[in-house]
């Protein structure tokens, strides 16, 4: 049973993530969003050498609850056009570590300074089709925030309470196609949004962490 308080899921949290660590092999990352029934049927369909990443997984902090911050990417891109994301990106090799990697490109693509958040700890590394290996990094944001939008990069920034997405009810699962096999993927519809792919797939791992006994 996950915990409704706010102040109580927030130490689940805190709790289930104190003693991660950033993966450093690419190949202990997941192929992202997919069903753990597909996982390693699907392994070969993913690079064998993919670029290290790293996203922002923002839980706002308010005094009515927890949120998720998420972003709805730009309309024009090549990769992941309009897609419902977290802020992140390519870790380059100026970034001391996947922590820095992802508050940088946050304050880079939605205007969210560092000042606003608090690190809780890693998710499990995730495998992207597009070509990276990604690091969620969990962080707790402070209210107080004034988010600027870089419209190359992103259309919008929209919260999603925490609440929400830890209920199963609201994870829809369905089948998709992946080269000549079926297999399970799921979608967290929210008010418009369609939450899936990389993204559904690293919430999905935050609810698994948080309901594992």
């Amino acid at each position: 049973m996950i915990a409704k308080d706010r102040i109580a899921l927030r130490r689940l949290i805190e709790e289930r993530l104190k003693d991660s660590r950033a993966a450093a092999d690419p190949k202990t990352a997941v192929p992202a969003g997919f069903a753990a029934r597909d996982i390693d049927s699907i392994r070969s369909y993913f690079p064998a050498s993919p670029t290290a990443a790293a996203v922002l997984v923002p839980i706002v902090d308010h005094d009515s609850g927890l949120t998720v911050l998420l972003t709805q990417r730009a309309s024009h891109l090549k990769n992941h056009a309009g897609q419902v994301s977290f802020p992140g990106g390519r870790i380059e090799p100026t970034d001391l570590n996947p922590v820095e990697a992802a508050l940088r490109e946050t304050q880079e693509e939605i205007g969210l300074t560092r000042e606003h958040i608090t690190f809780a700890g890693y998710l499990e590394p995730q495998l992207v089709l597009s070509g990276y290996w990604v690091t969620p990094v969990v962080s707790f944001v402070q209210p107080g925030f004034e988010l600027k939008l870089d419209r190359r990069e992103v259309d919008a920034a929209f919260e999603v309470p925490l609440s929400f997405i830890l209920d199963p009810a609201n994870h829809r699962a369905r089948e998709r196609q992946l080269g000549p096999i079926s297999v399970q993927v799921y979608d967290l519809p929210y008010e418009g949004h369609n939450i899936w792919g990389a993204t559904a797939g690293m919430l999905m791992s935050l609810y698994r962490l948080l309901r594992a006994e």
